[in-house]
């Protein structure tokens, strides 16, 4: 039998390299995507030759999440050159910050393109030859302030949290046709860009997680992994919150 294609989109930060790295060690074909750009083309070159080198067989390709023609160029692109898409996990996600009161119309739409209208732009693309097929697995991440809500975090509260009305939806959808959808929510993950948060602060933080610790990417890396075992099929429709017991819903 041969692999499974699996698609990481914003693969090339800890918890994409984390999941890309389960995902092939669960014997997936992983097809990993950047953003555009000759700078972040340089970047997921040197990613790859990272992961090569480590034993992890890659391929990476430039998408832009926001814009629907070119998820649906993306995933044709994958297909002839790989294979149908077996599994998705859509990671690409990003934060701009501020108060309500102070946050700009695109701070706002910004968050919600990258967010939230990335999960149709790529789901759109596979859903229905997953259906077709009789097998799918998609994990979109959400996050702990997608679950509990966070101060100056309005909009990417609100992209997280709208995940989990998309997720449970599409997972009706596939249900008898061996598709499954679910959301995985991280907690605070030791990952470069929370270390960049002061020190006063990142202790604070690590003060309020019941289990006393930063996750790891690895954490979230499993999770992602057990959502999309082929042996999974009878979990759909959930949230799996890793965040060390820091909310609890």
């Amino acid at each position: 039998m041969s692999k499974r294609i699996a698609v990481v989109t914003g693969a090339t930060g800890g918890l994409g390299t984390a999941m890309c790295k389960a995902l092939v060690d669960q014997g997936r074909q992983v097809i990993a995507s950047h953003l555009p750009g000759e700078a972040d083309t340089q970047a997921a070159q040197a990613w790859q030759a990272e992961m090569n080198g480590a034993g992890y067989e890659v391929a990476i390709l430039p998408l832009d999440v926001t814009d629907f023609e070119a998820c649906s160029n993306f995933v044709a692109t994958v297909e002839r050159d790989f294979g149908a898409i077996d599994v998705l996990v859509n990671n690409a996600g990003i934060t701009n910050d501020a108060p309500l009161k102070k946050m700009a119309q695109d701070q706002w739409l910004q968050v919600i393109n990258v967010n939230l209208n990335s999960m149709f732009n790529m789901c759109r693309q596979v859903f229905e030859g997953m259906c077709e097929r009789g097998f799918g697995r998609i994990v979109n991440i959400s996050s702990l302030n997608g679950e509990k809500g966070q101060f100056g975090q309005s909009n990417y509260a609100a992209t997280k949290a709208g995940i989990y009305g998309f997720t449970k939806s599409i997972a009706q959808e596939g249900a008898r046709k061996g598709v499954t959808a679910n959301a995985v929510s991280p907690g605070y993950i030791d990952t470069p860009m929370v270390r960049q948060v002061p020190e006063k602060v990142l202790d604070g933080i690590i003060a309020g997680i019941p289990v006393g610790r930063l996750g790891q990417p690895e954490d979230i890396a499993r999770a992602v992994a057990f959502l999309t075992d082929d042996n999974a099929g009878f979990v759909t429709g959930t949230n799996l919150s890793v965040n060390g017991g820091q909310y609890m819903s």
